[in-house]
This record gives C-alpha cells, structure tokens and sequence, in this order.
C-alpha cells in the first residue's frame, strides 16, 4: 500500500491541524450559535496538516471516474459533457453571494433569469407554466402527482386514487405516486416494447387521475400510439404525466405538450447539462398546461402592474386568492446553481442549436446500437431513440454475464452502461450515449465492446475476474449490501 492510499485517520497525528475557519462574513462570531444547538462533546476528528488533507482528497479525486474523465454512457441518466463555461457563471459573486430571503429589490436580476429559465422550457415543451422550486427528478414527480391530485380534488373528485404506470417505467414513478398517496395500476408493454393499449383500454375508469409515461420510453422506443393514449386517458377524466428523464432526444424536435401530456418535470442535470451523480445537485421543474397553473407551488415569481418581479408566497402558505397553490415543496425557490447552469447552456446553444441536440444524440445511439448488434443480443432491433438496450452477449455459452462485461470495462477506461435495467429482459445492457460525444469516442466503445465479446469466447475467465487496473478490485456485493461499513472505526477493526 502505498503511503497516501491509507484512510485520513490513519494519517493522524495529535496536534496537527490542516485549516484556518474564517471569518463569519456578516459580522458576528461562532460564539453567537445558540448553546442548544453546540456540541456536548468535541467531535472525533482526524488531525492532519494541510498538505495531508489536500493530498488524500486530490488522490481519492483521482481514482473517481466522472464524465471529465471518460465515456459515460449510463442508460436513462444522460451524463453528458458539462460546458466549463456554466461553471463560471455559476461561480460570479452576484450569484453565489445572494440570500434566499432577500427582499425582491435586491435580486431583480436573479428573478428574471427564473422567469426567463420558465419560458424557455416552456418554449422547448409545449407547456404553459413552469415551477422551478422542486430538487430533482423524482421530487418534481411527487410535486407534479400533488398538481394532479389538487386538480381534481379542486373539483370535489375525491374517488381519483389511481395512476396507471408501464411496466417498463422508470422505478421512481411508482415510489412517487405511493408517497403521494396513489394506488399504481401497472400496463404492460407489447412485444415490441411499447405501451399495449388494448391492455390500458380495460383499466380506465372514474378512479384513475392519471397515467405516468416517459416517451421515448425506457427501451430508447418512441411511443407511436401517444396521441391514441393520451386521448383514452382524457376521456376517462384523467390527466397524463410525463417523465422527462428522457427528453434529451427530443429536444427541440418535439414537445411533450403536443403529444398531449398536461404535467411534466425536467432533469435539468441531465437535459440541460449540470454535473450530477452520487446524490446531486439537481433539479426537477415541473410544468403544466394553462388548466393547471394555479396549482403550481409556492413560492412563485411574478410580474407586477409596474414590470417588478417579486417572490410571490415566500412563506409556503397560500393567499386568500391563491388557494389552490401546493404549499412549499423545496427550501425557498429550489437550487439556484443548477438553474443558472441550465440558462447559461439554453443561451449558449440558442434556438437554432438546440434543435440539434436530440438528432445527435439519437444519431449516437443507433450507430453504436447497429456496430454491436452481431455480437451483443438485440431482443427489439426497430430504430431507437437516445439509448438501446441489449440482453447480454449474444453467445451465453460462455458463462460471461453483464455484470462481467460491466466490470471488464472498467479495466479499458470507459464507465460501465447502467445493467440489469430495465427489468422486462434478464441481462439488461442500458446504453445512452449523448451528443456531445465524438464519433471516435464512439467507435473506440464500439472497439473494446467487440474486444470484450471476444474475450468472452477465447478466454471468459479475464472477464469473469475483472477488473483487474482499478483502485478496488471486484468486491464481494452481496456482503457490502446486507453488511456494510459505515464508520472509519468499523473498519478499523475488521
């Protein structure tokens, strides 16, 4: 082991300190935190010099593998190339110096670029209004199944329990709509992985508020009968509910709003290109057609009679005239930095380049798709979207899993595609690449993907064992999950 490959604990040495805190920046002093909210006892801490620190987090730095890296073609995720110049301006004083409990005066300049952020998703989606409060994807799809539920509670219809999801669905929207209160009937998908509306067409009645659906769909298919589903759900009362994990390849070509949907969110992390991953940052804006509007959440933005933009209902709780509205859904008016990300790359891109991005990235997906289908198992082979999925090797004989092939990746410097999922096939292989890849990224995949099938066949047991020039090695997955160490001491003592 070499020296700084040891835990930051085992680096300890009484007396060392490797910080300096500063200043509080308004004036007081750490003696102003109330005595209830300071520690009884101090914390157990390493204690380390500063080059110590800098050295064991810029090492750990060093064995992650993130999108700046390499090829990162995570199914259904979107990790796409993050522009440095959304950093930049994410990092001006004017922005990352503000506080959320400003009065409006103060941050006009902040306000208007949510307001322009909301119309310009607007534009892209086809829906009237935008809230940008919710954190993430599947925060803004428990606050988009809360508008669903306020509708038509609004109308005195308290008998809407029901949402109807794919079977092929991301698993959020299920979690989303049993937090939310909601019974989940689930639809299957035909043979050729899109919704079968014959089998929605006996599920539809007076108890259903609506259908969640991502379109393309989570194989990377376009659902050809949209407008025929939309128009069943319709009529039955129902609402239909787009998750907009899967916009990339769509943006700019067609919208959501059009197909017939009447609430949806974004990932701005991975449509609109933020850094995201391990928990965060991210952001889930919901948006609704013009029927919807005023369930939409505090706090919101709005123009006065003078052209003043204020922050409407900062305190969460509805005025006398705005009583339909959700309550607060995020801490003040969601996460800025990846707001400002987004509008930096809207702008950059401009309308012109935006309708570009989805014919790229599903130009992407379909030549990788066609250069491997010979050797990796094609169980849908029609023309996809964004992303494809295959069923493991082509040839199973040789024991060689996706798990395998997952880990053998690793070893030739490309992050492994998302496995196992979707669950319709056995050795789900997810792969999404985006467009901001080159096609020699792309064809140097396509390379170590065919060297892989050939090791497979010629020599399974480098498969198997892999990864072999990784930090860690293959672990032990089962242990790790049912009896993981969470303490630096615990592991320690093992």
């Amino acid at each position: 082991m070499k020296y700084y490959d040891k835990l930051i604990f085992e680096l300890s040495s009484e007396g060392r300190q490797g910080f300096s805190l500063p200043q509080p920046s308004y004036g007081g002093t750490t003696s102003d935190l109330p005595e209830n909210l300071r520690r009884a006892s101090s914390v157990s801490l390493p204690q380390v010099s500063e080059p110590d620190v800098v050295r064991h987090y810029t090492n750990l730095s060093n064995m992650n593998f993130g999108v700046d890296t390499g090829f990162y073609p995570l199914g259904s995720c979107t990790m796409k190339y993050n522009p440095k110049i959304n950093e930049e301006v994410a990092a001006m004083p004017a922005f990352k110096d503000i506080h959320p409990l400003q009065p409006s005066r103060t941050i006009q300049g902040v306000l208007t670029i949510y307001k322009e952020l909301s119309s310009s998703l607007s534009a892209i989606t086809g829906m009237s209004a935008f809230t940008l409060n919710p954190f993430a994807g599947a925060h803004g799809e428990l606050t988009g199944l809360m508008v669903m539920r306020s509708y038509h509670r609004s109308r005195g219809d308290f008998a809407r329990v029901k949402v109807i999801v794919p079977d092929s669905a991301h698993g959020t929207n299920p979690a989303s709509a049993a937090v939310c209160g909601l019974e989940v009937v689930q639809v299957k998908s035909t043979p050729q992985g899109t919704v079968d509306v014959e089998d929605l067409k006996p599920l539809l009645d007076d108890s259903v508020a609506g259908m969640m659906m991502t379109n393309p769909n989570t194989l990377g298919l376009f659902e050809p009968e949209i407008k025929e589903i939309a128009a069943l759900v319709h009529s039955c009362g129902g609402l239909m509910y787009y998750d907009g994990a899967n916009l990339n390849p769509l943006v700019g070509v067609v919208r959501p709003g059009d197909m017939g949907f009447d609430i949806m969110h974004i990932n701005l992390h991975k449509t609109f290109s933020t850094p995201h991953g391990g928990g965060g940052p991210g952001s889930g804006p919901v948006g609704v057609t013009k029927a919807l509007e005023a369930f939409l959440p505090n706090p919101k933005v709005v123009v006065t009679p003078e052209s003043y933009l204020k922050v409407y209902g900062r305190s969460g709780r509805p005025a006398e005239d705005d009583d339909m509205a959700a309550g607060q859904v995020s801490g003040f008016m969601g996460n800025f930095g990846v707001i400002l990300r987004a509008y930096t790359y809207i702008l950059m891109l401009g309308r012109e380049n935006v309708r570009k991005v989805g014919p790229l990235s599903t130009l992407s997906a379909n030549y990788i798709k066609e250069s491997l289908k010979d050797c990796y198992h094609l169980p849908i082979p029609s023309v996809c979207k964004h992303e494809f999925v295959f069923d493991g090797l082509e040839d199973k004989s040789t024991g060689v899993t996706t798990l395998d092939i997952a880990k053998r990746l690793l070893d030739y410097g490309f992050h492994a595609p998302t496995i196992y999922f979707p669950l319709l096939f056995h050795q789900s292989i997810m792969i999404e690449p985006t467009e901001t890849e080159s096609k020699e990224t792309l064809d140097a995949f396509i390379d170590v993907m065919r060297r892989i099938a050939v090791e497979a066949a010629e020599n399974p047991q480098t498969v198997l064992d892999a990864p072999h020039s990784t930090p860690v090695r293959r672990l032990d997955e089962t242990t790790a999950a049912r009896h993981p160490i969470l303490s630096y001491k615990n592991l320690i003592e093992e």
